[in-house]
């Protein structure tokens, strides 16, 4: 270890441990350095053991049975290039992703069954995936800028998400299926070796000017994401040595950083949905950790976990609405259409000792529902189908926690419901922040407002990711621009984009239940001196949710509107609209000033990641408030209307 080697939590946690032992005494042989049974433990991986969870196991073979009677997928070199023709990322990384999700269909059957149908499936993928020009996803591959190719350049391949998932992967199956495929396929694991080294450890080791590793630029979900997958990638199919060794500390350093930007709130600025690629990876990671070092690095014992990551195993469940609803904030969705692993998010609850989490992610699974999935990566598979504790608990049956008032300084989102415990009645969020964000989203001020848990006044989330979305015209996405989230448009201009462009006096009121901020800095408008809103839910027998907003602007500084954007049936009168929401939720009623021009417009949905959300259309509500300067806006459910 260097003098200039990065020191965060983990460092600090792990160092009464390594200051006397060298990290690569610690760490067991590769034959049993991941925390999971091999199929020839059959008191595991016998369907009759107890141990796999059988309800799971048979919803994904209903599936295996599908596959073969079907080709495997083949990504191509005319999918892969079209990122950089028309934008298109989406085609060639759903072909990616299909062949790996039948792949783990494959393992799991295999080391089930024993058959060995399941272990040619399972060998067909594998030699698959070696065969494959390049692990990276295209929209990722610095190869055009290094190489003039639109195509990936096997002599220097980039090391992204795509290619860490896949030696995961492969490191994964290696380790369960291991003995069955040198049976079977005798050389078929020194290729997989030989992949794994020439695509992620020689990159790994060898480039240290990944964006990921956060050394000169923020670090974002990528790093415990890619992290993590070399980690295993290392313990299982490295021989045991000093490579070894090292590119494990290196993996550990460099999730020291996540874990030490990581806010002591544990909020995730990129949303509800990245934390399970950003925070729970880590989690997720560090369980390995404790495995592969027989207990000796353990960071998510109670005694020892840095205060960030015990918070951020909270963060799920408080930004929990109500039914399959979450606060959307960044690019997540509010209604997640993948699938999570809840086993993981579970066991590091266990690890940690918090209850409140461990009843969410067992609150999450509907009786007689499968408890884990191949989509969600064969890690994830593997660890939640022999998972008993998680089991157990699922069948126990649990409550999600609700609490009534959340607020996350780092962030500066709050969440307030009318009744903790339930989603019943009605739930404020609002934002501060700055728009320089991770993933971001021009919604400085923000406001959304749930009828029993389902969102009325809503963020539209994200639409399907192309090459523009992390690009220089992100933010002529619409779905990225403040004119469609709900925020004020002052003298016809929209919020500017930086981390300049902030909340200011930012302040939590009324014990939890609103928010009060400038948004003035959010706008470049010259003559725009304040612009205070104060956003609350007022708890009584009349519940509501109260929207004021005063401002110091330039007279004739042009046309300026408060906006909100609303979901489901919109009727628009004087000086109200009512709103009758997504799954029959109890209609919400906005009111503002009769003299305030209203005007309602509906936004058609054609993309998938937003209408499996909210359906074939959101409708923006512009309240024309030029030359005013004050504006309050109401929103009252009407319980009588609730069917």
């Amino acid at each position: 270890m260097g003098t200039d080697r990065f020191t965060g939590p983990l460092a600090a946690a792990f160092a009464p441990t390594l200051r006397g032992t060298p990290l690569g005494t610690l760490l067991r042989d590769p034959v049993d350095a991941l925390p999971l049974a091999p199929a020839t433990e059959r008191s595991v991986w016998d369907p009759r053991s107890g141990v796999v969870h059988r309800p799971t196991a048979d919803d994904v073979a209903t599936r295996a049975d599908r596959d073969l009677a079907a080709p495997w997928p083949q990504p191509l070199a005319s999918t892969a290039a079209r990122v950089h023709r028309d934008g298109d990322r989406d085609t060639h990384e759903q072909l990616v992703f299909t062949r790996q999700h039948r792949l783990s269909r494959a393992v799991l059957l295999a080391a089930t069954t024993l058959e060995d149908r399941w272990v040619d499936e399972a060998a067909d993928g594998i030699w698959q995936l070696c065969e494959q020009s390049s692990w990276c996803w295209p929209a990722h591959d610095d190869t055009r800028t290094r190489h003039g190719a639109v195509l990936p350049t096997v002599t220097d391949p980039y090391l992204d998400l795509g290619a860490g998932e896949a030696a995961g992967q492969l490191a994964w199956a290696d380790h369960v299926l291991g003995d069955l495929l040198d049976a079977r396929y005798p050389g078929l694991r020194a290729r997989v070796r030989h992949e794994a080294r020439t695509r992620v450890v020689e990159p790994f080791l060898r480039r240290r000017d990944w964006h990921w590793l956060g050394l000169d630029t923020p670090v974002h979900n990528w790093n415990p994401w890619i992290h993590g997958n070399v980690l295993v990638t290392a313990l299982r199919l490295l021989d045991a040595g000093p490579e070894r060794t090292r590119v494990v500390d290196l993996c550990l350093e460099g999730i020291d950083r996540y874990v030490a930007a990581l806010p002591a709130d544990g909020a995730i600025d990129e949303g509800y949905g990245y934390w399970w690629n950003g925070a729970c990876r880590t989690l997720e990671a560090l369980d390995v950790l404790r495995h592969a070092t027989g207990g000796a690095l353990d960071a998510l014992d109670p005694a020892v976990v840095p205060p960030a990551l015990r918070e951020t195993v909270a963060f799920p469940h408080r930004m929990h609405l109500g039914g399959d609803w979450y606060l959307s904030v960044a690019d997540a969705q509010a209604r997640p259409t993948d699938v999570h692993p809840w086993h993981a998010l579970h066991r590091a609850a266990r690890a940690v000792g918090d209850g409140d989490a461990a009843a969410y992610a067992a609150s999450r699974v509907p009786a007689g529902a499968p408890l884990a999935g191949e989509h969600a990566g064969l890690a994830r598979l593997l660890r939640g189908i022999t998972d008993t504790a998680w089991h157990a608990a699922v069948d126990a049956g649990a409550t999600a926690p609700l609490p009534a008032s959340v607020w996350w300084p780092s962030t500066q989102v709050l969440i307030a419901r009318e009744h903790g415990g339930t989603p019943a009645g009605l739930t404020l969020a609002a934002k501060g922040g700055h728009n320089g964000e991770a993933h971001n989203h021009a919604d400085v001020g923000s406001v959304v407002v749930a009828s029993d848990g389902v969102p009325v006044v809503v963020d539209a989330g994200r639409p399907t990711y192309t090459a523009k979305t992390f690009g220089p015209d992100r933010y002529d996405i619409w779905t990225m621009q403040s004119s469609w989230h709900g925020v004020p448009e002052i003298a016809g201009t929209a919020q500017g984009i930086g981390a300049a462009f902030a909340a200011r006096d930012v302040a939590v009121v009324d014990d939890g239940a609103g928010l009060r901020l400038d948004l003035a800095g959010a706008y470049p408008v010259a003559g725009l001196r304040s612009w205070r809103r104060s956003a609350r839910l007022e708890r009584s027998d009349a519940a509501r949710v109260v929207v004021d907003d005063a401002w110091d602007l330039d007279a004739g500084a042009g046309p300026t509107s408060v906006r909100f954007l609303l979901a489901g049936d919109v009727t628009l009168g004087p000086g109200h609209a009512v709103v009758r929401p997504l799954d029959d939720a109890a209609p919400v009623e906005l009111r503002w000033p009769d003299d305030v021009p209203a005007t309602a417009t509906e936004r058609p949905l054609d993309d998938p990641m937003l209408s499996d959300v909210w359906g074939d259309r959101l409708t923006r509500l512009d309240l024309d408030v030029t030359g005013r300067d004050a504006l309050r806006v109401v929103a009252t459910p009407l319980i009588q209307e609730v069917r």
